[in-house]
């Protein structure tokens, strides 16, 4: 039985139909599963007492690649391939479902039947499961969230017969006790995020969870798949000491990274793009980051060892880290330092103006809407700006953060000057604020450039841009006005720098009136 599935080549792969049903809990196609694999050293498969566990299975297209590979480097100590699946399947690999339906696809995958003991099954296995398990699991409610997973009580505390989404790996203190054994890999692709009752954008991310109970086992080897978002930010319980230890992680020797997500997961957009790392217990240095773009056999474009700490967030085009090191190196203030915080006027952006006066105090209010008038005394103005010319772009990247057929990031849309005595919704933010009209067109000037832009971009890896997010655009000299051409001089860029920039940014059309 083993001898006739696993040496038929199916085609097309069924697990390649499966890749692109959500961007929540997205199926790893084969080829990507096989590029993790690329990375581990390849004797592991080679020898009979390594162990691997998917903690998180939905197609089972981890440990069915990773079967492939064992049936092949196993065969010299194993001549009898009933027998050499028998103890891969029994012995070596190991799975956890999220969910039953996905356990039954798992099982499929691996053992080519839903049931590990079935007549059709692989492996000869007593029970039904076999090493694919899934276990109804209950959130554990504490003022509203669950203490491990931040779930919604409101959300998820749902009937017996609906799914909570309760994973079994991430709600438990001691991950060691799901098997009882040592792994040498822990590998996958976890689920990303659960709703938090809002919309999708402010789902709170838990594949984080997955890595960092992975860490608890200290495998010889993890390799996960995740969104890229953590770079740079994220929602979620932890996210943010999970970011700083990923940053300070010595153990991470790989790290490839596909800015755009169907480049990965072929008809599903991510914004921020998606990565997956390699971590090494027994490695001590610098990361390799593959700047990865498009498919087929070959998709890197540049590869550079590199710390992964260099700067408070990850920056992931390494001509990128050249060129903010030279920009950098001038020692100029930066505009975080200059951008005003999120809803600056702390008027929500569902407020709107009138036509007409209701009040000689009132003012003019911004919305995304159209211009009226609004009362003063709803505005607050924390540092005084309100008389002086204000340049403000949307608060939302333009494009969502996903870049456009031709691969090229526009990042800012709807940049204008507001006149004295105009305030805008938290639609909007604040960039900076000027006695003088001319300095305001000037700083327009500068952030329409493709320099801007591009830096700016460095640090986005969701679809809202904030004050921090300015940590690596330089600010300028606002009595005159500036292009790419005068800035590409200025830092001293060269032909490839500027290409690449070039190439990322589309052209900008100047502001409104």
């Amino acid at each position: 039985m083993a001898s006739n599935l696993f040496n038929t080549i199916y085609n097309p792969d069924v697990l390649s139909c499966l890749a692109n049903l959500s961007s929540d809990e997205v199926f790893t196609p084969p080829d990507v599963a096989n590029a993790m694999l690329d990375l581990l050293p390849q004797e592991l498969f080679s020898d009979p007492n390594a162990k691997f566990l998917d903690p998180g299975c939905k197609s089972g297209v981890f440990l069915r690649e990773i079967a492939k590979r064992l049936l092949k480097g196993l065969e010299p100590l194993y001549p009898d391939l009933q027998e050499r699946a028998n103890h891969i399947f029994k012995e070596q690999l190991y799975g956890i479902a999220i969910t039953e339906l996905t356990a039954h696809l798992t099982r499929r995958s691996l053992y080519c039947s839903k049931s590990a003991n079935g007549r059709f099954s692989v492996a000869n296995f007593d029970s039904i499961d076999g090493n694919v398990r899934f276990k109804i699991t209950k959130h554990r409610w504490q003022n509203g969230k669950c203490e491990y997973c931040g779930a919604s009580q409101q959300e998820y505390d749902r009937a017996d017969d609906l799914e909570t989404h309760a994973y079994e790996w991430i709600h438990t203190l001691k991950p060691d006790g799901i098997f009882k054994m040592k792994f040498d890999v822990i590998i996958g692709n976890p689920p990303y995020h659960l709703s938090d009752g809002g919309q999708a954008a402010s789902a709170k991310s838990i594949y984080h969870l997955f890595v960092e109970q992975a860490k608890k086992l200290r495998p010889r080897f993890l390799n996960m798949i995740i969104p890229a978002r953590w770079y740079t930010n994220g929602k979620g319980q932890g996210m943010n000491e999970f970011r700083n230890a990923m940053l300070t992680d010595k153990h991470i020797s790989h790290l490839v990274d596909y800015k755009n997500s169907a480049d990965c997961f072929p008809g599903v957009n991510i914004a921020g793009g998606i990565c997956y790392f390699l971590w090494e217990r027994d490695y001590i240095g610098n990361c390799e980051i593959v700047n990865a773009s498009g498919t087929g056999q070959d998709p890197c474009v540049d590869t550079e060892k590199r710390s992964l700490d260099e700067f408070d967030i990850l920056v992931r085009d390494n001509v990128a880290v050249r060129i903010i090191r030279k920009v950098l190196s001038f020692n100029e203030r930066v505009m975080s330092q200059v951008v005003k915080p999120y809803s600056y006027f702390s008027v929500r952006s569902f407020e709107r103006g009138t036509e007409k006066k209701c009040l000689p105090s009132d003012i003019v209010l911004l919305s995304s809407k159209n211009k009226g008038y609004y009362s003063r005394k709803k505005v607050i103005d924390r540092d005084g700006i309100l008389e002086k010319y204000k340049v403000i772009i949307t608060y939302a990247m333009s494009g969502g953060n996903k870049p456009s057929s031709d691969g090229t990031y526009q990042v800012i849309s709807s940049l204008q000057t507001l006149k004295p005595n105009e305030v805008c919704t938290e639609t909007y933010l604040v960039l900076n604020v000027f006695e003088e009209k001319f300095k305001a067109r000037n700083m327009e000037s500068y952030v329409s450039t493709k320099f801007f832009r591009f830096l700016l971009l460095q640090a986005l890896t969701s679809i809202h841009i904030t004050k921090d997010s300015f940590l690596f655009v330089p600010e300028q000299d606002f009595c005159r006005s500036w292009t790419d051409a005068a800035l590409y001089e200025k830092y001293g860029l060269t032909k490839e720098e500027i290409h690449f920039i070039e190439d990322s940014i589309k052209p900008m059309n100047g502001g409104d009136e």
